[in-house]
């Protein structure tokens, strides 16, 4: 029985496979996102390129039978990629951007099984509106450090959630892997949910 790795630092995507009885060894590709190569792309093809990037760059570490999940998650606004803000400048700037407005949370996903070589990519779309957000209100929650670190510069499973009336799709997508798409690439690799969930 092969094990699940999951090729991402992200404790929401952690925190969804655990939650939905799987249990992935956790090894961080600490593949470069911000190369020209990667942002010249737009929006829904970059979050594909970097999902099989970080899956094949930890597949490469392996010496045992393994099937890993690499992700990678951007917001589109107006066909404009916003990731990890990394500074408080950055993150008002996007929410004033955002304010009362809808974007598309694009996640890349890529699914490899070792044992047979087999890889399921694709990317899993879902529309987010948010509600108009005060100076103060921005303010407070930039100060709060959440946004800084995660695609688009909100969560919709922490502080964020206040402001996000609507969401059109997946919502495990927004919030960082799409759990549907990940037990349909396990049935496409021949593997029943059951089974999944034994592995480790």
């Amino acid at each position: 029985m092969p094990t699940i790795v999951l090729a991402s630092q992200s404790t929401s995507r952690l925190r969804l496979l655990e939650g939905a009885g799987l249990k992935p060894k956790v090894i961080v590709s600490s593949v470069d996102e911000e190369t020209d190569f990667f942002n010249e792309m737009n929006p829904e093809d970059m979050v594909i390129a970097l999902a099989i990037t970080k899956a094949h760059t930890v597949l490469e570490k392996l010496d045992y039978p393994a099937i890993v999940i690499g992700c990678d998650s951007t917001f589109d606004v107006d066909g404009v990629s916003f990731g990890k803000p990394g500074t408080p400048e950055v993150a008002k700037e996007r929410a004033k951007k955002i304010s009362g407005r809808s974007g598309l949370l694009h996640t890349g996903h890529c699914v490899i099984d070792s044992s047979t070589g087999k890889e399921i990519a694709d990317r899993i779309t879902t529309k987010v509106t948010f509600s108009k957000m005060s100076d103060l209100e921005i303010d407070d929650y930039v100060d709060s450090g959440e946004p800084l670190h995660v695609a688009g510069g909100f969560t919709l499973d922490g502080f964020g959630s206040p402001f996000i009336p609507v969401i059109e799709g997946d919502y495990t997508n927004v919030v960082g892997i799409s759990m549907p798409f990940i037990r349909s690439a396990m049935t496409q690799l021949g593997y029943s949910w059951p089974e999944v969930k034994e592995m480790r």
